[in-house]
């Protein structure tokens, strides 16, 4: 019957609308809700100045609202209404103002006998709403059968969503949706409210089905979990914490010096094998060490007298400065010094080395056959050498 009532107080609001409209064709945009705007109507009449002035109106509407309908009815182009007009006017909104008195009245008898036909479910969102349900599934017994996303759903019809408000009208928003617990959520809160609140619902009507529960303890246990939820979802996010800056990239600071940092700077540095892989000869033609097609050698390698005992890297920047004098000492002592004792080859040769060759007409001649590299070894010394000056 309550469903009937909101149909009907639809159906006044809009007959109501249809006529005023020549007198004030505003208010139905600033008054959208229809007992609000049916009441709003009955309290003008012609009188649409007074709106400003006007007592009832203030316990109806927002001051707002008030200032807003009170300036436009200073400008509207409506024309007064006549006195079988007005009369038609006053007898509906009489009339939608009766139903909402019946209304109220069923509802509270609905609301009493709720607390023993399903204690759980009025719980959770009122005696109105659970009898509603109740009424559009067809009892108790097939609204605990029904699945949470079709309790939802339930009263999803345009003609019962005006009697709750026409200004927008949702889709997929029934009985629930209209609940005080979804309603008291901010606007993008409600559809995850309504879905929460069915679900509970569901589970509340299949107690009270089984009459489980007839004090309702259950249903009131789900409502503070619904309410602990949407708490949860209404609290600001946590506080981000203020983290310190990093520590700046300083730009490199010239480093002490000393024998420790030196020796340190030599055990640390590039070894001669690592600077001969890292080296390349221009114009030849390098083996690929792995023999596939990846492209690496190993540099020169294997050809610049690289199988000597690696010794320590030197650094030529940190290693200690030798005097000249026993730069000239030492220049002297590689000079004298010869490898193979008194022999002619004063090279780290072999000792079956001989000075006899044999020349291609099959004879034989004593040579030198170090007396070229003497030559280069002695252009060396005289533009080269770590002793050598300038010439001019």
């Amino acid at each position: 019957m309550t469903v009937e009532i909101d149909n009907e107080i639809s159906i006044i609001h809009k007959y109501v609308r249809d006529i005023y409209h020549k007198r004030f064709p505003e208010l139905e945009s600033l008054v959208p809700i229809a007992l609000d705007y049916v009441k709003t109507v009955k309290e003008l009449g012609n009188e649409i100045t007074a709106s400003k002035s006007s007592e009832a109106l203030s316990q109806l509407l927002t001051q707002a609202t008030i200032m807003v309908v009170s300036v436009t009815a200073s400008t509207t182009q409506g024309e007064p209404l006549d006195e079988e007009e007005l009369q038609r006017i006053m007898e509906g909104c009489d009339m939608a103002i009766d139903l909402v008195e019946h209304k109220a009245n069923i509802l509270e008898y609905v609301e009493s006998r709720m607390m023993l036909i399903a204690p759980n479910m009025a719980a959770i969102v009122g005696a109105s709403i659970a009898a509603k349900l109740m009424g559009m599934a067809g009892g108790l017994t097939a609204l605990s059968k029904m699945p949470a996303c079709n309790v939802l759903l339930v009263g999803a019809q345009r003609k019962t969503l005006s009697g709750f408000s026409s200004t927008a009208i949702n889709p997929h928003t029934g009985f629930v949706f209209f609940s005080d617990i979804v309603q008291r959520c901010p606007p993008d809160l409600q559809k995850k409210a309504a879905k929460l609140v069915s679900a509970k619902c569901t589970l509340a009507a299949r107690v009270d089905s089984c009459h489980e529960s007839p004090s309702g303890s259950i249903g009131e246990d789900f409502r503070k979990d619904i309410e602990e939820k949407l708490g949860k979802a209404l609290e600001p996010p946590p506080v981000k914490q203020v983290k310190p800056l990093p520590a700046p990239i300083d730009p490199s600071r010239k480093k002490r010096g000393g024998r420790r940092y030196r020796k340190r700077k030599e055990r640390l540095g590039m070894t001669e094998l690592r600077k001969a892989t890292n080296r390349m000869n221009f114009g030849e033609i390098e083996e690929d060490a792995y023999q596939e097609d990846l492209g690496f050698s190993l540099g020169s390698v294997g050809q610049n007298k690289t199988g000597r005992i690696r010794g320590p890297p030197v650094d030529s920047k940190t290693k200690a400065k030798i005097s000249k004098t026993l730069q000239n000492k030492l220049a002297k002592q590689g000079t004298m010094s010869t490898w193979g004792g008194t022999s002619t080859v004063k090279k780290a040769v072999g000792g079956t080395a001989s000075s006899v060759a044999f020349t291609p007409l099959q004879g034989l001649e004593i040579v030198n056959p170090q007396a070229a590299e003497k030559r280069i070894e002695e252009v060396n010394a005289k533009y080269f050498s770590v002793t050598a000056n300038f010439k001019k």
